[in-house]
């Protein structure tokens, strides 16, 4: 199997990307490059995981999955905070990896940061298409970073990427409630039976906990979704993720055995 995907991604006119000592490949989706790294042998059902933010760091979760048999995958569209527009375009990726590459029909999403955004947001529009969701000190609501609007600095010229790339306004931006904290993101999720599992510092002076993943989780377990936290006492933002990634990986693999 991964030798068909190997003919066909050199068919489709992709060059070689290696990545950790795992074949990996680069090509365009559009105006887009889409990066995709390939496990030495694919575990049953040719599982995948789309990381939608930060190609390298804090990659040891990643590296675990390879090495479990799943295939990477990363469109090359940063700092689109999961605006409508974004989820567009990673729906092509979806798209293109199902169906040219025969990858599973359900994805797992590793998510970090920023990327919580676009992991809520896609998987809400698109809930068939969504295994599991491990997210690490994810943004769960862009007026608490970038928009500095509780307890957190933000940052004032993602704030200015952010009401380009969404069309908003200040005043939109303040008011816009199809946030991954909203019932409105979340109940999809919940009705379609997709886990959730985050990874978060109780002391993230950046992506305060108490403002984004806090709200997400109570508002989660009220719709009756399922949900898991590792919670690291005195974590900052950084360093994302676990020394030992075992559970999150555990936590994946239970999630597509019970696609």
């Amino acid at each position: 199997m991964i030798e068909n995907c190997c003919i066909t991604l050199q068919e489709l006119g992709a060059e070689r990307a290696d990545w950790q000592g795992f074949q990996g490949w680069i090509l365009p989706l559009g105006d887009i490059s889409l990066r995709i790294v390939l496990p030495r042998e694919f575990a049953d059902g040719r599982p995948w995981f789309w990381r939608p933010e930060f190609f390298e760091p804090f990659a040891n979760t990643d590296v675990m999955l390879l090495e479990k048999g799943w295939a990477r995958v990363f469109l090359d569209l940063p700092n689109h905070y999961g605006c409508p527009k974004a989820v567009e375009r990673f729906e092509e990726m979806y798209q293109f990896v199902t169906g040219k590459l025969g990858l599973a029909p359900k994805m797992g999403i590793v998510a970090l940061s920023r990327a919580g955004l676009s992991a809520y947001n896609y998987a809400s529009e698109h809930p068939d298409h969504v295994c599991g969701i491990y997210a690490d000190n994810p943004v769960c609501d862009f007026r608490s970073w970038p928009g500095g609007a509780g307890v957190g600095p933000g940052s004032e010229g993602d704030w200015q990427n952010l009401l380009g790339v969404y069309d908003l306004t200040d005043e939109e931006a303040r008011a816009y409630e199809k946030q991954p904290l909203s019932t409105k993101v979340l109940q999809p999720i919940a009705e379609a039976g997709i886990p959730v599992f985050h990874v978060c510092g109780d002391s993230d002076e950046t992506v305060p906990y108490e403002e984004n993943t806090v709200v997400l989780r109570d508002r989660f377990k009220e719709l009756g979704g399922s949900y898991e936290e590792i919670l690291k006492p005195g974590g900052k933002h950084h360093p994302h993720g676990l020394e030992d990634p075992t559970p999150v990986v555990n936590f994946l693999l239970r999630s597509f055995s019970r696609r």
